[in-house]
């Protein structure tokens, strides 16, 4: 019996700006009330502002607004789920040894069984592990839901609800304080979540010829004001072929420093020999005053993906973070059917 995806309701109109906004980097971080996780990291830099990212995205820098079909979508821009006409399910493990930083989770995209695309990821993660008297002892967990809906083929919209609790044992550098130690459990000798919030995010790209593609948007919508869930607004252009892609992203963060800051992103691959795609990216990232280049490689089959991805800081604080993610493609299997076509 075929698997089907169902979705229920989707926005029929959906606009987003691209922002861009200077400011000058802060030390320290306004919403998000932790402490740093060293003297010269930024919590936000460290929690990697509640991103989650792919081995696609990661080596790219970042830069996948336009582009980031597949299961990159849900995390970056839903709408980009109408891209492609994929049924895949993944796994993905993070890793950044310098702040005992740790995800692990799985994501499905489905543009196949149904005329609208959909995705759902969950996620969950450590960070700052050890003792709780000097560390943030920070746990998370991400679940995501994600619709699209092509129009004419050329313009997409998607919308994706999400979760996030975060939660925090640890008291940090600043000792037994709400500020450092998070929220003290009243029945209890633990701590109570920090983030316990649902939100939303959104987006549109649009393919303005067949190799061109325009991309907007917006995470945590509902602007819940605070660093491990910021508010961000960005956008990109890409130059998408069969075997080559090449972005450019700038992103404005809200809520993860005092000010406004951005984040600028490139980014570029070739699919080697149509199996090995190989990626270069770099990423700038203002509230952290940093600079990060990335790569990674993997190997595409029609059943299945394996790749491998690392960006590391080259100017700001020491980071080294490593992607790993796997994956089936259902629709390999013959299990699938596009709504045009009889089941099997």
């Amino acid at each position: 019996m075929p698997l089907r995806s169902r979705v229920w309701t989707i926005p029929c109109a959906l606009a987003l700006g691209i922002a861009l906004i200077g400011a000058p980097a802060a030390a320290q971080e306004a919403g998000d009330k932790s402490p740093l996780v060293t003297a010269d990291t930024p919590v936000p830099f460290g929690f990697n502002y509640g991103e989650v990212e792919t081995t696609r995205a990661l080596a790219l820098g970042g830069a996948l607004r336009a582009a980031g079909n597949g299961t990159t979508s849900p995390f970056m821009n839903p709408a980009n789920m109408a891209l492609s006409r994929v049924y895949h399910i993944e796994a993905l493990a993070t890793m950044v040894p310098e702040f005992g930083r740790q995800v692990y989770g799985g994501v499905i995209v489905d543009s196949i069984t149904n005329r609208l695309a959909g995705g759902i990821a969950v996620t969950g993660g450590f960070l700052d592990l050890g003792d709780a008297a000097t560390s943030l002892d920070r746990a998370w967990i991400d679940v995501r839901l994600a619709v699209a809906c092509p129009i004419a083929d050329v313009f997409n919209i998607g919308l994706g609800g999400r979760y996030l609790k975060v939660t925090q044992d640890g008291l940090g550098p600043l000792g037994d304080s709400k500020a450092s130690g998070g929220l003290k459990d009243p029945e209890g000798d633990g701590r109570l979540s920090i983030i316990n919030l649902p939100t939303f995010d959104a987006g549109v790209s649009m393919k303005i010829a067949d190799i061109l593609v325009i991309g907007a948007s917006g995470q945590n919508l509902t602007f819940p004001d605070n660093g491990a869930m910021p508010t961000t607004v960005g956008g990109g252009i890409a130059v998408a072929t069969h075997d080559f892609t090449i972005e450019a992203d700038g992103n404005a963060d809200f809520n993860s420093y005092d000010s406004p800051t951005a984040r600028v992103m490139a980014g570029g691959e070739y699919l080697l020999l149509d199996h090995v795609p190989l990626r270069l990216g770099y990423r700038y990232d203002q509230g952290a005053d940093s600079h990060a280049v990335s790569g990674g490689v993997g190997y595409i089959a029609s059943e299945f993906m394996i790749e491998a991805s690392v960006r590391r800081t080259i100017v700001g604080p020491e980071a080294t973070t490593m992607v790993f993610q796997v994956g089936y493609f259902l629709e390999s299997s013959g299990l699938t059917a596009s709504p045009d076509e009889p089941a099997p």
